[in-house]
This record gives C-alpha cells, sequence and structure tokens, in this order.
C-alpha cells in the first residue's frame, strides 16, 4: 500500500562513494583550461556531443561573477606622481603595459565617448580572425563612409588584408574598418556582435560599440578598459609592427599601383623618444582621444587620454613623469 503516510516506492539509496566522486567532479569540471566544458548529447544514440565553451570566472568578491580580464589594471592604490592641468582631460591614465599597474589615474571608469578608439578593438577582432595574407574583396558599403578613410579602394577588388589593418590603424581609415568587419563577420552588425562579445568575455564593463569605426555616440568607453585593449594590442605582433610606423607605402590595385599612408600619432609625428603606439580619435561629442604607448630602458607605459584640448601636451608630460616614477 503505497500514500503520503507510506512514502511511496521505495527509493535506492545512493552510496557514499558517489556522492562524494560527483561533488569532487564539480570544481574539477570548472578549473580545467579555464572553461566549463558541458556536452550534450540529447539527439539520441549516436550523435555526436556538442561540447560548448563557456568563458572563466573569477569571484570578484560580490555576489555575482564576472569574466577574468586576459590583460588586467590595478587601480587600487594611490598614484606614483601628481599632475595638474591647466585645462585637464576629462578621464586620463598612466600605466604600466607589461604589468598592469596603474601610476596615475584621472576618472579612470568614467563612461566616455571614444571615436576612433574603437578601432583598437576592431584590429584585435580582426587579427584573431585572419591571417596577414588573406583578400578582402572591397564592396560597395566600404565606400560609403563618412569622416577620415584611406580614400582610394577599389570597389569590386580583392585588396591583401594587412595593407586594410595599416590603413586601420594609421590612418584610421573608417572604410578600412568597415571592409574588414565584412571580410571577417559577413556584416557589420554582426562583427559589432563579435566586439562587444569580446568585450564581455574580457571583463571591459566600461564598453560599448555601436560600430567598428567608432563615429556613433554608442561607441563608448572607459581609460581602464582602454588600457586593457591597449595591453592586449601590444601584445600582438601584427598590430605594434603596424603602430611603430611613421608612415607606410604597399602595392594596392590602383592607379600608381601603390597606396601611401602616413599615421596620426602625435607622439610618433613629434619625435617622442621610445614611442612605439598607439591610436588616435576625434568626433566633435568625444573630443580629442589618444591612447600612447613609449618605451624607454626595457619599459613600457602608456597613456590614456578622453576629450584632451591638448593630446601631445598631456601625453608628453604624464609619460615623462611616468617614466621618472617608481612603483613600489
Amino acid at each position: 500500500m503505497s500514500g503520503p503516510l507510506h512514502g511511496g516506492r521505495r527509493r535506492r539509496r545512493v552510496g557514499p562513494v558517489l556522492v562524494a566522486l560527483v561533488l569532487l567532479a564539480v570544481p574539477v569540471a570548472i578549473a580545467v583550461g579555464g572553461y566549463l566544458y558541458v556536452v550534450r548529447g540529447d539527439d539520441g544514440p549516436g550523435a555526436t556531443p556538442e561540447v560548448v565553451n563557456t568563458p572563466s570566472f573569477s569571484d570578484s568578491g560580490g555576489s555575482s561573477l564576472e569574466p577574468r580580464s586576459p590583460a588586467p589594471v590595478r587601480l587600487t592604490g594611490g598614484n606614483a606622481f601628481n599632475q595638474r592641468f591647466a585645462k585637464p582631460p576629462r578621464a586620463a591614465l598612466v600605466f604600466d603595459v607589461d604589468d598592469g599597474h596603474v601610476l596615475f589615474r584621472r576618472q579612470p571608469e568614467r563612461v566616455l565617448p571614444i571615436a576612433s578608439l574603437t578601432k583598437i578593438m576592431t584590429a584585435l577582432a580582426v587579427v584573431e580572425e585572419t591571417r596577414p595574407d588573406e583578400r578582402v574583396l572591397i564592396t560597395p558599403a566600404a565606400l560609403h563612409y563618412q569622416g577620415s578613410g584611406v580614400g582610394v579602394l577599389p570597389k569590386g577588388k580583392r585588396v591583401r588584408l594587412e595593407t586594410l589593418l595599416n590603413g586601420l590603424l594609421l590612418v584610421s581609415g573608417n572604410d578600412a574598418a568597415i571592409a574588414l568587419a565584412v571580410h571577417v563577420s559577413g556584416s557589420q552588425r554582426r562583427f559589432v556582435g563579435l566586439m562587444n562579445e569580446k568585450a564581455r568575455l574580457w571583463g571591459l564593463r566600461c564598453t560599448h560599440f555601436a560600430s567598428a569605426h567608432g563615429l556613433e555616440k554608442g561607441n563608448r568607453s572607459c581609460a581602464a578598459d582602454l588600457a586593457v585593449l591597449a595591453r592586449l594590442a601590444m601584445r600582438n605582433p601584427r598590430i605594434t609592427r603596424i603602430t611603430r610606423r611613421r608612415e607606410a607605402s604597399f602595392p594596392f590595385p590602383i592607379k600608381g599601383r601603390k597606396v601611401y599612408l602616413y599615421g596620426h600619432n602625435p607622439l610618433i609625428r613629434a619625435g617622442y623618444r621610445g614611442a612605439v603606439g598607439l591610436k588616435t580619435g576625434y568626433t566633435d561629442e568625444a573630443g580629442r582621444c589618444f591612447v600612447g604607448i613609449a618605451r624607454r630602458r626595457g619599459r613600457t607605459l602608456g597613456v590614456v587620454l578622453l576629450n584632451s584640448p591638448n593630446p601631445l601636451a598631456h601625453a608628453e608630460r604624464l609619460l615623462d613623469l611616468g617614466f621618472r616614477s617608481r612603483v613600489g
């Protein structure tokens, strides 16, 4: 007889050894390789299981789990030096590119429009998804752009991807950004989705992208997140080979058979000692923005400036003070 008082069918007891094995397996599965591998075998006998890679998460000290940054910057502690500005940038950061230690900060997590600093993420997404010798078809979408551009992209022809990457980073080509986005993802919309997914996985909490080139108001970030992107960019030899250049020329399927590119980086143009990168940006709303990188005596420092009235003067002063300072 079965019922509420009799407990119904007798259940098989689970042995203590089996319980211990299950409890042990859960943290091991989460920890291995920084990923949790979820095997789905719901398609019936003989079906190939689907393996889903879920990004690693770390306990941030609160109640929620957040993605681990692959190149974190450390905002704890005070400034290694002080600097007052007559006309300050809206946000600024000086950081060690190698270890992420922050030497100076001003509103480091203030969310602001970033204009063409967006293209740092564009470049990172492109180099992760492509090879340098790939050929990019120049579609009509790449010719319908505003603002700065390479300007001579040949409609309907294929050009070497690495040439477009130079056009993206040296002259801040919005046409190059569109061409690369379509090449990688099939459409600008899908590429922007890829950018935002990377921002999420890399723990960039201030950051959101609305385009691959950065003209829209929806492209926003903060100095701390941009320092993370700069650290990642400077680890990639395809990017660093480009950003240290003052100018470059490449074979190109146009009249004259060559394209000439002249960089915008104010530190490199001014001959600042040790300058090796990285990217400028400007829109009316964002103002003048700049991420600059310099290397001296084995030490590599970066500076982020958002809405600076004088990026060259601010970058030079902050980097000079950073190189003079001693951490720890």
